[in-house]
């Protein structure tokens, strides 16, 4: 069975494992040097208990699957009532239902700090992950071309869009994650 809950200092090291080969062997993540563990630490903090980091896990907790985080999508603060998403999963994980169970966690709690929109960039083509976004609700938003150049080439990204609830007027101004917690999507 897979659990999922709020990552932790002590996630570092195995989140950084995780994402070391998107960083290393793809043009998934436009990044070109694998983050340390302390650097994914410095990234936690960074959310200052407003954006949720998640993990998946194994029952007993000791491997970690996957991770999906928000982050801020745009500096100025018109934007703050949206997110920025990503889901990065273990190898051997895809496929099994893993990354769908962590990303509706991550939007089901999105939706409880009463965010409105999620955005997610995907480098293209990336079946996989277009998959899932939008077997999670996302719908395409537009593509930008040759915007990241990497393993020698130029890559296209995708953005893709969620409504997490219906803009009000005036906007409710979200909640910090530690007092919502993660909500997990039923």
């Amino acid at each position: 069975m897979i659990k999922i809950r709020a990552a932790a200092p002590k996630d570092a090291m195995q989140i950084a494992a995780i994402y070391m080969p998107y960083v290393i062997s793809s043009a998934i993540s436009f990044e070109t040097k694998p983050p340390t563990p302390e650097e994914i630490l410095a990234r936690m903090n960074a959310s200052d208990g407003l954006y949720p980091w998640l993990v998946a896990t194994t029952e007993d907790d000791d491997a970690i699957l996957g991770y999906a985080y928000a982050g801020q999508f745009r500096e100025r603060p018109a934007y703050r009532y949206t997110v920025e998403t990503s889901i990065y999963l273990g190898g051997g994980v895809q496929g099994q239902g893993t990354g769908r169970l962590l990303y509706s966690a991550l939007i089901a709690t999105l939706i409880a700090q009463d965010f409105t929109q999620a955005i997610a960039v995907l480098s293209l083509p990336n079946e996989q992950s277009i998959a899932l976004h939008e077997a999670t609700g996302f719908r395409r938003a537009g593509v930008v071309r040759e915007i990241g150049y990497k393993s020698g080439q130029w890559h296209d990204i995708g953005m893709w869009q969620r409504e997490l609830s219906e803009p009000a007027e005036p906007p409710l101004e979200p909640k910090r994650f530690g007092d919502v917690g993660v909500i997990v999507a039923s």
